[in-house]
């Protein structure tokens, strides 16, 4: 695991959680850098149900505008599963370098990653969008 200067804290939904420590512990073999990584984000984070995350949360599913600090170039993407990424479409899978420390950061937060050439890059959530179907589901069960 690289040693990187920023860890900000972060938080999954416990769904997100369980899915996504599947996903990585299957992809150790295919994509070890990126396994190992999103495996460490998600042993470290926060969990909470989903009703009490914050709508700035990046989960699956999010519109994420975020700044690459190092280019100061503004994305938009969704953040997906790797059977859902299209990158021409700006869905980016959470087992890409950029995905994987993209989730769980808050509106505001930032963090440093690495490309897969090694290139030491940081990036800072600028703000987020929930999926429509997910805020349906939390409001149905609270009514």
């Amino acid at each position: 695991m690289t040693n990187f200067t920023r860890w900000p804290s972060i938080t999954l939904t416990v769904a997100d959680r369980e899915r996504l420590e599947r996903l990585a512990n299957a992809s150790k073999h295919c994509f070890p850098h990126t396994a190992d990584y999103l495996a460490h984000e998600v042993e470290r984070a926060r969990i909470l149900e989903w009703e009490n995350a914050s709508e700035d949360l990046v989960t699956m599913g999010s519109s994420v505008e975020f700044r690459d600090d190092v280019t100061g170039q503004v994305r938009r993407v969704v953040l997906v599963y790797p059977d859902k990424a299209d990158v021409t479409a700006g869905r980016i899978s959470v087992l890409t370098p950029v995905g994987a420390a993209l989730i769980g950061l808050s509106k505001n937060q930032s963090i440093d990653w690495e490309t897969p050439a090694r290139e030491r890059r940081s990036l800072t959530v600028l703000s987020v969008q929930q999926p429509v179907a997910a805020r349906q589901v939390a409001a149905a069960d609270e009514a």
